[in-house]
């Protein structure tokens, strides 16, 4: 037996078109590799798109691209992902196996305390599926989950979450895997790693992305990726299956001195081959001159298109600017009091008629909403006082009255 499984396609996520476009040719070629290697059937685990209603070009292209699995009478079991799961079930996948191009196989039932998960065969194959939700919201329930039995046949369990081994020191909700019901295989999905973890009858794997799916992600990985699973007597050989469809050329680049810095970026990347290549360019440190404004992006852009690069991507969030730190020492835990002493001090420091209206306006924007006011009604009461505060009701009132006199 040999399947295919792949996870987190994320079609339609890019907003520019030529990595969107990569993202639907990562998918294609994946499809079509699955076609050549004849598998027995391919499995998805989730997130196939990047929401539940994704854009009708990227419906129409997806389309196209399942017919062919459908026309090689290739099945195709899915699960939804934490983007493309709904609660209603009012998604697009419901479209995809309506037209016979997939199989849904999160079906389950409630028996007592218990979430019982029935099986959906293959030959001798026994495929189960819960589907990812937003926030791990499934984790609790995935604790709860029970396999319908199917003794005698290779189980996998198909899911759309975050495994404690595999999560590593990032901050989410996880499940350990020994809460899990016994499987063969569990096909995951959701963290956009390459993972295998093999045990004695049991594997664990996340496949990665078909394609990345943000700036660091074109960093650390490079490029999309699923496995072929081979099953000889019962063990799973793992082939990892790369789809490298553009190079990426990757450029860092310490600033201090944002004057000079978009000079320094231009001759930096002159180094660099970028034709028809993915160019990112982060940049780091602290400006001790300048501020990010002075970079000309823009022209920085322009000389990487002149080059011929595929597509040119920058990064600043690394990138900070040295800031006087506020020599403030108030021996205190009050919150009123601080604010006040912070307040003093600004004021003190940037003189201005304005600063007689803070105090007033600091208590007006701490007014609370109260119990079962309205959105609208706050705002308003908001802007009343505050326009009081300034004296803008005022003005109001008495220009009114300056044209009613002059109109008497």
């Amino acid at each position: 037996m040999k399947f295919a499984h792949l996870a987190d396609c994320h079609l339609g996520s890019w907003k520019r078109e030529e990595l969107r476009k990569l993202n639907l040719e990562s998918f294609r070629k994946a499809i079509d590799i699955c076609i050549e290697r004849k598998v027995d059937f391919v499995l998805i685990a989730g997130d196939l798109f990047d929401t539940a209603y994704p854009p009708v070009e990227i419906l129409g292209e997806t389309f196209a691209i399942f017919k062919k699995l459908y026309d090689a009478k290739i099945p195709c079991y899915i699960i939804a992902g934490s983007h493309d799961f709904s609660a209603s079930g009012k998604t697009f996948l419901a479209v995809l196996e309506r037209a016979g191009f997939c199989k849904n196989v999160h079906n389950f039932e409630f028996k007592e305390e218990s979430i019982v998960l029935n099986p959906t065969m293959h030959g001798n194959v026994a495929i189960y599926g819960y589907a990812g939700k937003k926030s791990g919201m499934e984790i609790a329930e995935l604790e709860k989950v029970k396999f319908q039995d199917a003794p005698g046949l290779f189980k996998i369990f198909m899911l759309h979450t975050t495994i404690e081994s595999a999560r590593g020191n990032v901050p989410m909700p996880a499940i350990n895997e020994s809460a899990l019901p016994y499987a063969n295989y569990y096909a995951l999905g959701h963290l956009h790693i390459r993972y295998e973890k093999q045990e004695t009858e049991k594997v664990f794997v996340y496949p990665g992305p078909i394609f990345p799916n943000n700036f660091q992600e074109l960093e650390e990985l490079g490029y999309g990726s699923f496995y072929i699973v081979d099953i000889t007597n019962g063990k799973a050989k793992l082939e990892k299956i790369e789809l490298k469809l553009k190079d990426v050329v990757t450029i860092k680049i310490e600033i201090k001195n944002a004057l000079t810095a978009t000079e320094t970026i231009i001759a930096e990347l002159e180094k660099h081959e970028l034709a028809d290549k993915i160019v990112l360019l982060r940049l780091y440190g602290k400006l001790e001159q300048g501020k990010r404004s002075d970079i000309d992006f823009s022209r920085i852009e322009n000389f990487v298109k002149e080059k011929k690069a595929y597509i040119f991507l920058w990064n600043a969030s690394q990138l900070e600017t040295v800031e006087q730190e506020l020599d403030l020492k108030v021996e205190t835990q009050n919150m009123e009091e601080l604010e006040k002493a912070i307040t003093e001090k600004y004021m003190n420091e940037h003189v201005s008629e304005f600063n007689r209206y803070i105090p007033s306006l600091l208590r007006v924007l701490a007014m609370e909403k109260q119990e079962d006011e309205k959105q609208t009604i706050f705002v308003e009461r908001l802007v009343h006082e505050a326009k009081k505060v300034l004296g803008l009701e005022e003005n109001v009132v008495e220009k009114n009255k300056a044209e009613e006199h002059k109109e008497l």
